[in-house]
């Protein structure tokens, strides 16, 4: 299926129509970034390329597509020929999925001409925004389970079905284990897991009976929700009474609380089930839960062994969106690609201007030092001593001599709109993921004042910002 290229903002439309016009579909190339972490974390999980990569190679505009646009009144009919025929045609490098970021520095790098660009905006900021929230949400719920596993329980309370898709993709880079999303799984290939719900128990005359009976029908997975009436004077002691024929059998058996203290109820039901003879038994969790009641729960040493996390996973929890912008780094003028910079009474607002590269250097142990940015056709030099800036133009800089790997981390991903690889696999992203977060430091994963990763820029990059300053402040 298509995408529509009309999925995007209506000034793109008016805007792409004013280039064709003057003759300004020049080359350009834009830059996706993003200016502050989420959840007042030290670190954001890169996540929604191969996405965007398939809705670009099929980015159309169909006949109602064009018909509609006909009926604003604002669009000449000779524009609205020119895009019957659009299609993407550019260049994309991209940072790969499952890597960590920081702010300020490019993860998306498109190169197409203006009219292109412009029109997928917001396809890309969509995908990419969306998708590295809830990997970088994931993550977190991941490491707060501390190896344990995180069922991705977030369907219901998705925004809408692309959402929910999405979301059960980017949670699994995350870290998530499972979903219990049944066409998200079949979709992606990955695993889908769930026990029951309440209604289950309710449907039958009595709740010895409605576990009796789920247990004939998954005897060799067998996890009941015990909190339908009263989790310790009722549904602990008719699960015990299941657990204990399915686990003489040898077969797998496990209990879900979704409701109440879980840290009181999760005690006390470990000391039934181990008193019943049931050491093996599992104890699952679900009910609102986010990284720091998990943290909490696991520093306390709750006796949890598999967390259901939907709400707050899925949706991003009290972090509504991903801080990503869309901003042209250069334009073609006289047949020669100009730099372009755009400056802002916030300082952190202003842009980096020109074609850039991304490096990241480690030190002789592995670990990650630090993110520079560069222009095209910079070189760090390993063991070379340089010295390294703050975006913001400001006094900060630090002096380093790169003794270990210096890692380029924009690759070409696609080339004149077609994309060069098939989708990786979603288990190798999130193995990435795991691998990027090793190299680094644990204080810049903690969550509490994370420590700050350094991002720079480089000595030409910062000449360059330096000249743009000087050319606007005395134009």
């Amino acid at each position: 299926m298509n995408q529509s290229a009309l999925f995007t903002d209506f000034y793109e439309l008016t805007m792409a129509q004013g280039y064709w016009k003057h003759g300004l579909d020049a080359p350009s190339v834009f830059d996706v970034f993003f200016r502050r972490q989420p959840f007042k974390g030290g670190f954001s999980v890169f996540a929604g390329v191969d996405p965007l990569l398939s809705a670009l190679e099929s980015l159309r505009f169909s006949q109602d597509d064009l018909a509609w646009m006909d009926q604003q009144g604002c669009f000449e009919p000779k524009f609205l020929d020119y895009l019957a025929n659009f299609r993407f045609s550019g260049d994309v490098y991209a940072i790969a999925e499952g890597e960590l970021i920081f702010p300020q520095e490019p993860l998306v790098r498109i190169h197409a001409n203006l009219i292109e660009a412009q029109i997928i905006e917001g396809l890309v900021l969509n995908t990419i925004n969306f998708q590295s929230l809830i990997a970088t949400k994931g993550a977190r719920v991941a490491m707060a389970a501390r190896n344990t596993g995180v069922m991705e329980f977030g369907l219901r309370r998705a925004q809408g079905q692309d959402g929910a898709l999405s979301a059960t993709r980017a949670a699994y880079i995350g870290g998530a284990v499972a979903t219990s999303n049944a066409s998200a799984a079949k979709e992606l290939g990955i695993p889908a897991l769930g026990t029951m719900a309440h209604s289950w128990v309710m449907a039958f005359p009595s709740e010895l009976q409605a576990f009796e009976a789920y247990a004939a029908l998954y005897p060799d997975a067998t996890t009941l929700l015990i909190d339908t009436y009263d989790t310790l004077a009722s549904g602990l002691p008719n699960a015990i009474a299941v657990g204990k024929r399915i686990m003489a059998e040898g077969r797998r058996f496990g209990v879900r609380l979704d409701s109440g203290d879980i840290d009181y109820l999760s005690r006390r039901v470990r000391e039934g089930l181990d008193a019943a003879g049931l050491t093996g038994a599992s104890i699952v969790v679900s009910n609102e839960l986010d990284e720091e009641i998990i943290d909490r729960l696991m520093s306390d040493a709750a006796p949890v062994n598999v967390w259901g996390v939907g709400t707050n996973l899925v949706t991003g929890g009290d972090e509504a969106s991903f801080t990503g912008v869309y901003k042209l780094a250069a334009v073609g003028r006289n047949g020669v690609l100009e730099p372009t910079m755009k400056f802002s009474d916030n300082p952190e607002k202003a842009t980096n201007p020109g074609v850039k590269e991304l490096y990241r250097l480690y030190d002789e142990s592995g670990s990650a030092v630090a993110d520079v940015i560069a222009l095209s056709g910079e070189t760090i030099k390993p063991g070379a001593l340089a010295t390294f800036y703050h975006p913001s133009l400001d006094t900060r800089r630090f002096s380093f001599a790169p003794c270990g790997d210096i890692r380029s981390m924009l690759g070409a991903v696609m080339r004149r709109g077609k994309r060069l690889a098939e989708p990786a696999p979603l288990h190798e992203l999130q193995k990435r993921r795991i691998e990027s977060m090793k190299a680094f430091d644990h204080t810049f994963l903690r969550f509490l004042n994370p420590h700050l990763y350094k991002v720079s820029i480089s000595e030409g990059l910062r000449a360059l910002k330096l000249q743009f300053v000087e050319r606007y402040r005395n134009p």
